[in-house]
């Protein structure tokens, strides 16, 4: 790619039987009294660890952040490569984890995708939908990924500014980064816009200067819920989200009681 030495993995597992989804949630248990769940999916190429924080911050919520194979504890599992499969897996991890109380979605990037396609693929199945739904940094019209995304995967990481430090100095760690950007690039392009609505409502974020988001594209969300709550705007890029989570959560925080109540 660029002459960076990426010490390649041992070949992955089969794709993971999702039973046994422990695997898949941080923490495996949600916290007993939390009084809405809140289930959060990370972007192309990251994993839980964005998440690590969100606890402390929603301390009335029991958060659990989403870990897709092929990432940090599960490099050496086989990442997903399609969207529908990954999304009926997410639909199978959620639904079994369903308790009776009121949930949430928040997905940030392709994250944002995969929580808006599982919220679809729960009421095809007649499951109860998310109190809310949250997207940040993805929007079903008006975002354009980068050709580098599938090209070079190492280069779009850099190019987004989503590889930290501490994982580029790690050979094993990069070469499961570029493998599984490479993955959900494939994910992401595997997408077919079927104009599908959600049945709760939405909230929408975005950095002001993503370089990936038309102006107004988190606009298109209001065609895909009864209740479009709006696009909340901090300053920032793509990854807006690293220095602005306090004040996201804030928001959330005010949102997801409300909502959770009618629900």
């Amino acid at each position: 790619m660029d002459g960076t030495s990426v010490r390649p993995l041992a070949p992955p597992a089969p794709l993971p039987d999702v039973q046994g989804a422990a695997r898949w949630l941080h923490p495996a248990d949600a916290e007993p009294d939390g009084g809405v769940r809140l289930f959060l999916l990370h972007h192309s190429g990251g994993g839980a660890s964005m998440y690590r924080d969100w606890a402390g911050l929603l301390p009335s919520v029991a958060c659990q952040a989403v870990q897709l194979p092929g990432r940090q504890e599960r490099r050496r599992e086989a990442p997903y490569t399609r969207l529908g499969p990954l999304a009926q897996a997410l639909a199978r991890v959620v639904s079994d984890e369903l308790d009776g109380r009121p949930y949430a979605v928040f997905g940030h990037s392709m994250g944002a995708l995969l929580g808006y396609r599982l919220t679809v693929e729960l009421e095809r199945r007649g499951l109860p939908p998310p109190a809310l739904l949250a997207v940040s940094g993805w929007a079903p019209a008006g975002f354009s990924a980068p050709a580098e995304l599938s090209a070079d995967p190492l280069m779009a990481l850099r190019l987004l500014g989503g590889l930290p430090a501490a994982v580029e100095d790690d050979p094993e760690q990069l070469a499961a980064a570029v493998r599984a950007m490479g993955a959900d690039a494939a994910v992401c392009a595997d997408r077919q816009d079927d104009g599908a609505a959600v049945g709760c409502p939405v909230v929408a974020y975005r950095g002001r200067e993503d370089p990936l988001l038309a102006p107004g594209a988190m606009r298109s969300w209001a065609a895909r819920t009864p209740a479009y709550l709006g696009c909340r705007t901090f300053p920032g890029d793509h990854f807006y989200l690293r220095s602005h989570a306090p004040a996201v959560t804030a928001d959330l925080a005010q949102l997801l009681p409300r909502y959770a109540a009618g629900h």
